[in-house]
């Protein structure tokens, strides 16, 4: 399969010997994206860590990738401008689909506030691969919260472009699950995504 590319290269996609059925056949489940989206301080990071904790012990190879960790390398050359916002979510967005086509359940936890660049993800994804989790929480408990002193420097304007102060959050309108967080420990909302894996065959249950 050929494609043009970027700047007229012509490109080859290689297809390789080892399939994905191969790598779920070998780990016993089948590769997977949670992504968790949600306001700063809406335990997304929390939640994703539980999460993997109690798939790793029930034999899920996982991988976690977070907001801040990513930028710190792959999208360290990324700022916060719309622009930049978009292009961080595109680029996890494309590493996700490869971990999920390694047979790998991989657990993002994201703000990415906007509605387009998370139906990107979605969309390049095969039917089944790909959950939405918005991990819900009133403004005031996640500004009460403030785990990193976000919100604060935000509303001083230190920070500017700050989700759901001075920049948009767009709210999910048919995730596969809503986590209520101001409602529910982060233990309960992680037990809530096992038994999603399970209707959803991702996972055998437990």
């Amino acid at each position: 399969m050929k494609r043009e590319a970027a700047g007229g290269r012509n490109l080859t996609w290689h297809h390789h010997d080892v399939g994905r059925s191969d790598r779920e056949g070998l780990l016993g489940h089948r590769g997977a994206t949670v992504w968790l989206t949600g306001l700063s301080g809406s335990g997304k990071s929390t939640v994703a860590d539980i999460l993997a904790c109690v798939l790793h012990d029930r034999g899920v190879l996982t991988a976690v990738l977070d907001g801040d960790n990513i930028r710190h390398g792959l999208n360290s050359d990324l700022g916060f401008s719309p622009k930049d916002r978009k292009e961080n979510i595109r680029r996890i967005a494309e590493v996700a689909k490869l971990f999920t086509s390694f047979g790998v359940l991989n657990i993002l936890a994201f703000i990415s506030p906007y509605r387009e660049d998370r139906d990107f993800a979605r969309s390049i994804q095969g039917e089944g691969d790909f959950m939405e989790v918005y991990v819900e929480v009133p403004l005031e408990v996640a500004e009460d919260r403030d785990p990193k002193g976000l919100y604060r420097k935000a509303r001083s304007g230190e920070i500017p472009s700050f989700t759901g102060i001075s920049a948009p959050y767009e709210e999910p309108t048919a995730p596969e699950l809503v986590l209520r967080t101001a409602e529910h420990t982060a233990e309960e909302c992680a037990l809530e995504v096992i038994a999603l894996l399970e209707r959803k065959g991702i996972i055998a249950g437990g």
